[in-house]
């Protein structure tokens, strides 16, 4: 069975759009189809036949994707980036930490004139070079010599 529906996604991968599009239709129900994107079509189509012969994935189980990427998502912590409304919404309130920062411990490094540039991100600051610097901007412009956008510099 297996190789059948391998041999039948491996075929849809060589179809055309309408042929994806007619295939989408049959598979969900008539339901609009979401792109005209063929490689998403095909992927979108792909996991729908493996889902209808294997079973989708349990409500428990996504229960505890969602609680481990809560706990655990650096990039999404919620509880590392507070939101920027307080109880006041007319008051505005800075935040404590740049939301486009990685979490505090976490190193950026960056090759610059075949140097290794390694710089942590702190609480409050960045370290570089057993030296704790307010901005990464600060950081760049030790590194370079001239004025540089720390996140454009470190491309964050």
């Amino acid at each position: 069975m297996k190789e059948a529906m391998l041999e039948q996604i491996m075929t849809l991968k060589n179809a055309s759009i309408s042929e994806l599009q007619k295939k989408h239709s049959e598979l969900f129900n008539g339901k609009k189809v979401p792109s005209n994107n063929k490689v998403y079509l095909w992927r979108k189509i792909a996991y729908r036949i493996q889902e209808l012969e294997y079973g989708s994935v349990s409500a428990e189980t996504q229960d505890k994707i969602q609680e481990l990427i809560t706990k655990y998502d650096p990039v999404n912590n919620k509880s590392l980036r507070p939101n920027n409304v307080s109880d006041n919404p007319a008051k505005k309130t800075r935040l404590s930490r740049d939301k486009r920062l990685p979490i505090p411990g976490t190193v950026v490094t960056k090759e610059y004139k075949g140097i290794m540039l390694q710089v942590k991100i702190l609480e409050r600051g960045f370290e570089y070079n057993g030296k704790v610097y307010k901005s990464l901007t600060a950081i760049a412009k030790e590194v370079t010599g001239a004025h540089w956008n720390g996140f454009l510099f470190f491309q964050l």
